[in-house]
């Protein structure tokens, strides 16, 4: 794989030797500087994750393909913020969407884990890895060495555990990627959201740890008398922006249904 190219402000231009980034406009505390669109192959490309419903963008990314031409629209999850402009693009490009939830394709094949998708001679394949949302995919390129991680990864700070996904479910995943960059010696996770990731078992190991950390701050939490949600995120989550509270609400949910489990 040859070098990546990181820019230091923004994640707009990533690539690897096969796959470059183009950012949503779409800035939040949720989205960090937008959404991920992955451009993926050579003459003939797939488009993983068109972002939100934005004419600008999808035009964007349409012209500077120029020539090329869109075989296939790819999505890592349901989430309107990586889904919501599928349908646009697809009529901009002719190119079907396959997604793992049949509410989200447009046409007939969806993708499941172990599917291989190929364009332009590179192979794309598909990893399950529910959790953030029960639907959740990553994409491996072996040709770059890099594993596409929609939100299961983030380029910065920690994903949460959405009202569609689960703890359990999430751990299992993350373990499933840390094995897997360590087997296939991954170079790069391109997140969802974020600059590109180039220590990929560094990153795993990170989001493990805090996974792990945060389930011991919630015990200790309710050890100090914390029941609901609420209190114990004004425990656990003092030091976050308070504009983040009602998406750590999410998670605290998550990882109590995930403890009472256990």
């Amino acid at each position: 794989m040859s070098g990546l190219h990181i820019p230091l402000d923004t994640p707009d231009g990533s690539r690897t030797a096969h796959a470059e980034n183009l950012l949503a406009p779409n800035p939040s505390a949720m989205t960090l500087d937008g959404t991920n669109t992955w451009v993926i192959g050579g003459r003939e490309v797939v488009v993983v994750d068109p972002g939100p419903d934005d004419e600008a963008h999808l035009l964007r990314v349409r012209d500077h393909l120029g020539e090329r031409r869109v075989t296939r629209i790819l999505l890592t999850h349901g989430h309107a913020d990586h889904s919501g402009g599928a349908r646009r693009f697809a009529e901009l490009t002719g190119a079907p969407v396959r997604a793992l939830d049949p509410r989200h394709r447009l046409g007939d094949e969806g993708l499941a884990d172990g599917d291989v998708v190929v364009v332009d001679g590179l192979e794309i394949h598909v990893y399950g890895t529910p959790g953030h949302s029960a639907d959740s995919l990553c994409f491996w390129l072996p040709d770059d060495r890099a594993m596409l991680t929609g939100d299961t990864v983030l380029g910065r700070g920690t994903t949460i555990i959405a009202q569609d996904g689960g703890l359990a479910d999430y751990l299992r995943s993350l373990d499933r990627l840390r094995a897997a960059a360590e087997s296939l010696e991954a170079r790069a996770l391109l997140p969802g959201h974020g600059p590109v990731l180039p220590d990929p078992i560094g990153a795993l190991d990170g989001y493990i740890a805090h996974r792990r950390e945060r389930l011991d701050q919630i015990r200790e939490a309710r050890r100090q008398g914390a029941r609901t949600p609420r209190e114990i995120v004004h425990i656990v989550y003092a030091d976050v922006d308070r504009s983040l509270w009602p998406a750590a609400e999410v998670s605290v949910r998550a990882q109590l249904d995930y403890l009472e489990r256990l």
